[in-house]
């Protein structure tokens, strides 16, 4: 079941100046700022009422991200849409013949999560994600 938006994650090419963008500009405040080595990026989660902004930067030219970035520019990257069980998710979204970029969940920022391919949801890329209990509960 899907409970909220989780967050919209949008991409950037400079990290630092987008957040200075956001909270300068918008106001938003800085709740968190990662590295996540295993999906070679850099995110800050910027909070906007129950849910948040993602700025997700690239570290390496090479990424999904970096692709991402060089061919469409910073922008909307992708949705997520927080579920209360990510595998029930995946069955559910498998058995209705959803196309998903994950076969099993995978570890993110805050959860565990899936992808759904941008063709099943009229060009948008959409995460599902199950998240944490608490954020202390994140492996290290």
């Amino acid at each position: 079941m899907i409970t909220r938006i989780n967050h919209i994650a949008i991409v950037v090419a400079d990290l630092d100046d987008a957040i200075r963008s956001y909270q300068d500009r918008i106001g938003l405040t800085l709740r968190k700022r990662l590295h996540m080595p295993e999906q070679e990026v850099e995110i800050a989660f910027l909070p906007a009422g129950e849910s948040m902004i993602e700025l997700i930067m690239p570290t390496s030219e090479d990424s999904g991200v970096a692709k991402y970035l060089a061919k469409r520019g910073e922008g909307l990257h992708h949705i997520c849409l927080e579920v209360e069980d990510i595998e029930q998710s995946l069955e559910s979204l498998a058995s209705r013949d959803v196309q998903i970029i994950n076969e099993t969940p995978i570890e993110a920022a805050e959860g565990h999560g899936i992808f759904l391919h941008p063709k099943s949801a009229h060009g948008v890329l959409i995460e599902f994600l199950e998240p944490y209990p608490h954020l202390s509960d994140k492996p290290e």
